[in-house]
């Protein structure tokens, strides 16, 4: 697919490398927590999806389109609908090596819009497609600086 060549061609980065530089906070809540909590979090940490852990480790994730799909349009409470009845689960995850295309791929083919990082058992952050993004954009605009350079005749001997 000429896309995966492109990315894999610009973007040589991992999930790791764009931690590195995002920082890894992560927001989540408890299976067990109403809906209106986990939508009254989002909107607090100005987050669009909350890992759902339960025991330390990731049951799932419960973003802004579950609540819109699963409570609002099925005319639901959110105070009395639990985290757990919505949430996309299992959640699906990606390593820290993972490179940035295997990463837009994997979203892309699931539907999904956040990929949590999962290092040897343990949250090393969560990555939006918003994040991939702009790592491919950010690696697209160093490669056009570098052949400008080049064509101009400014590359290094």
């Amino acid at each position: 697919m000429v896309l995966e060549t492109v990315l894999d061609v610009v973007c040589h980065e991992s999930a790791a490398d764009i931690l590195s530089r995002k920082g890894s906070q992560v927001w989540s809540i408890g299976p067990d927590a109403s809906v209106f909590e986990a939508v009254h979090l989002m909107d607090e940490k100005a987050a669009g999806a909350l890992l759902v852990l339960a025991g330390g480790r990731v049951v799932g994730m419960i973003s802004e389109r579950d609540y819109a799909r699963k409570v609002i349009l099925k005319g639901r409470l959110s105070r009395d609908t639990r985290v757990s009845e919505i949430m996309s689960a299992p959640a699906v995850t990606v390593g820290p090596e993972e490179s940035v295309s295997d990463c837009l791929r994997l979203m892309t083919e699931r539907r999904i819009r956040h990929l949590p990082v999962i290092d040897n058992g343990s949250i090393a952050g969560v990555l939006s497609i918003g994040d991939l993004v702009n790592a491919v954009l950010s690696a697209q605009a160093a490669e056009m600086r570098q052949l400008k350079s080049y064509v101009a005749g400014h590359y290094p001997a």
